[in-house]
């Protein structure tokens, strides 16, 4: 797929970790966001609505600030309510094209897709703007996943019209494959929300794909 005709979505995607009070989350959010995240999904499964529709509603504004999106995580109803950038569904999370059809022009959807290639074309068909494979390292968040293989993103570039985001257990010194194995996005928790700096933690991802996309451009020149 021609790149000109790709959806514009690369970089550092963080997904919230669980647990923290809402002013603790707000700053290292915020953290994250001054280092270079470009995209930010509010994954909490542990608060009630009332309290989702609030901190949702809080990161939305501090996304903006930034020139960053909000990607709300299974709950479309909330993503609409607050006017969020997008949704992400898993495989059990809701129907991928009626979630289309109810979201507004220009809103993203993305898809879980595991370790599943046929499951990603189905949902591209159905409309998603980007899909997620993992596990693709071991991952403390979901320990039993099945990993899903760097072969995955190859084909995805080659294949499919929309970017593919790794998730799974990634740090920075496990990052480079990913990104030469054509991953678009890479998401983050743990790496990022536990990095003793969180801007700096940030900001090297952001490098590491500046310096990705240079190498590629260069590779392109050469031939």
């Amino acid at each position: 797929m021609p790149e000109s005709v790709r959806p514009l979505l690369r970089g550092l995607y963080a997904i919230t970790p669980d647990g923290l009070a809402p002013p603790l989350l707000l700053a290292r959010v915020e953290a994250a966001l001054s280092g270079g995240v470009s995209l930010l999904q509010y994954r909490d499964k542990l608060a009630d609505p009332q309290q989702s529709a609030e901190m949702a509603d809080a990161l939305l504004d501090l996304c903006h600030r930034f020139g960053a999106r909000l990607i709300v995580n299974d709950d479309l109803a909330l993503a609409l309510a607050i006017n969020a950038d997008g949704v992400h569904l898993g495989g059990a999370d809701g129907n991928l094209a009626a979630a289309r059809q109810a979201l507004p022009p220009g809103k993203l959807l993305g898809a879980s897709c595991y370790a599943d290639f046929e499951r990603a074309r189905a949902a591209v068909a159905a409309g998603a703007d980007y899909v997620a494979f993992g596990a693709v390292y071991p991952s403390p968040t979901k320990p039993f996943a099945q990993q899903a293989p760097l072969s995955l993103f190859l084909r995805c570039r080659t294949e499919l019209p929309v970017p593919a985001c790794a998730i799974g257990g990634i740090t920075l010194d496990k990052a480079a494959p990913l990104l030469a194995a054509g991953a678009d996005l890479l998401a983050v928790i743990t790496d990022l929300f536990e990095a003793s700096d969180i801007a700096g933690r940030a900001l090297a991802y952001k490098q590491l794909f500046e310096e990705n996309r240079n190498h590629e451009l260069t590779q392109r020149a050469a031939v």
